[in-house]
């Protein structure tokens, strides 16, 4: 009898559900560049969302690093099949801007479905970087990092330095010390460009570029060849003669340097840590950025690298609403508190920072803390509220390599820093003339 009626009530429910039109489910697609267990964070984020409601299906997909995500998003959107959200790096903002129709304000977006949305929550280094001259939020702020020293503390011992050094000068002597048993590198970075202009102008509150770094127009001027990144550019030029310090290209390839032990003291992302913990086989911490002692106010407050969420345009209604309430989703304090102590980057919200600390998680993981007390070390200025320059990516690559040629001694830093800044300026007026159209 029970497997009578057992048989009987799964033929009558499937009759039903062939009666019944299909619930639809809007699929809305999820472009980004996250590798190895960053990646397992977004599909997990994806898979919490689609299981906590019905109406709405995220799709993640891997498009290959940042330049790669930015490149096919735009060209998917010429072609008429972009995403609905593309996870694109901090340098790309100005591009995403340009990208007239391209995307939808994330501000605009969340008003507009009735979401709650308080630019206000974020911490104001990340606000700032990602909003418009008026405080409208253009994308939604999702991995967020910013520049640390990492320092081999047993190396630091065996050549008898008592502290990590606080200030520039004070590096500049422990790197001369620690090239005794460091013959190939006493110190080093990554992300050249982005820690010795970018990111030392910030720290110093001094402009890279006018209208608020760009930040307040298209129309801004590069005038980071002033004295103080003179005077850097020297120092590191004379302390590469015999590798007391030691140039470790343009990007983060040179990190390695760092965990196997040969550079002791390395400048490079915050997010290097899940890197630092898995692979160092020595003592080592995370302490500020350096600082020139003589600059008045210094140091200022850093900014962030990372990347945000932008939403594209020429989307459905449907699929506007559930992006809205996708990133509602992404919001809740507890699962940006989840989001910072998995990955190692920041917590974007002033409520998930508060939330992190009161919990005592910094007590056993101060590393993580030092990025956070760099970017709210002072109210942001003019200098420090971020950049936004045209064509970044390619500009990055002319700084560099005049950086290069000082470092190689072919011109001195003046002449290297002049380059770059006459260089950068004709493709910050070409980008203007094209963003214009």
């Amino acid at each position: 009898m029970l497997l009578r009626h057992f048989g009987l009530g799964t033929t009558l429910a499937a009759t039903l559900a062939l009666a019944t039109p299909a619930h639809a489910v809007t699929e809305i697609q999820w472009w980004h560049a996250m590798t190895g267990p960053n990646n397992d964070v977004v599909v997990k984020l994806a898979n919490d969302f689609n299981a906590s409601q019905s109406d709405y299906k995220i799709v993640p997909t891997f498009k290959g690093g940042y330049a790669d995500v930015l490149n096919a998003g735009i060209a998917a959107f010429r072609a008429g099949n972009a995403p609905g959200i593309m996870q694109v790096f901090e340098v790309g903002t100005a591009t995403m801007m340009a990208a007239k129709g391209a995307i939808k304000p994330v501000s605009e977006l969340m008003k507009e479905q009735g979401e709650s949305f308080d630019p206000k929550s974020y911490l104001p280094a990340i606000t700032g970087y990602y909003s418009t001259s008026k405080g409208d939020m253009l994308s939604f702020p999702f991995n967020s990092s910013s520049m640390v020293l990492w320092v081999n503390l047993d190396a630091l011992k065996k050549a008898e330095i008592a502290e990590p050094p606080k200030t520039w000068p004070e590096l500049f002597a422990d790197a001369k010390k620690l090239h005794a048993t460091s013959p190939t590198c006493g110190f080093s970075g990554s992300w050249i460009t982005w820690g010795l202009i970018e990111q030392f102008s910030a720290w110093h509150n001094v402009p890279i570029g006018s209208k608020a770094n760009g930040l307040d127009g298209f129309e801004t001027v590069l005038e980071f060849n002033n004295p103080l990144e003179t005077k850097l550019l020297e120092s590191l030029v004379d302390l590469q003669k015999d590798k007391s310090y030691d140039y470790s290209g343009r990007t983060n390839t040179g990190e390695g340097r760092f965990t196997s032990g040969e550079c002791p003291i390395y400048m490079t992302s915050s997010a290097f840590y899940p890197n630092v913990k898995a692979n160092a086989k020595f003592a080592y911490t995370a302490v500020p950025m350096p600082y020139f002692p003589d600059v008045n106010g210094a140091p200022q407050n850093s900014i962030i690298g990372g990347a945000s969420l932008w939403v594209m345009g020429g989307k459905t209604p449907e699929e506007y609403k559930g992006i809205a309430k996708f990133f509602t989703f992404l919001s809740d304090t507890d699962r940006q508190v989840y989001l910072h102590e998995v990955s190692g980057y920041l917590p974007i919200t002033k409520a998930a920072y508060e939330k992190t600390k009161a919990s005592g998680f910094y007590e056993k993981n101060p590393i993580l803390e030092v990025p956070l007390k760099e970017l709210t070390n002072k109210p942001p200025t003019e200098n420090s509220r971020g950049l936004r320059f045209g064509g970044m990516v390619q500009m990055r690559d002319v700084w560099s390599e005049e950086i290069e040629a000082a470092l190689a001694g072919k011109k001195s830093a003046k002449e290297a820093l002049d380059a770059a800044v006459s260089r950068g300026n004709q493709m910050l007026r070409q980008f203007e003339r094209t963003a214009a159209k």
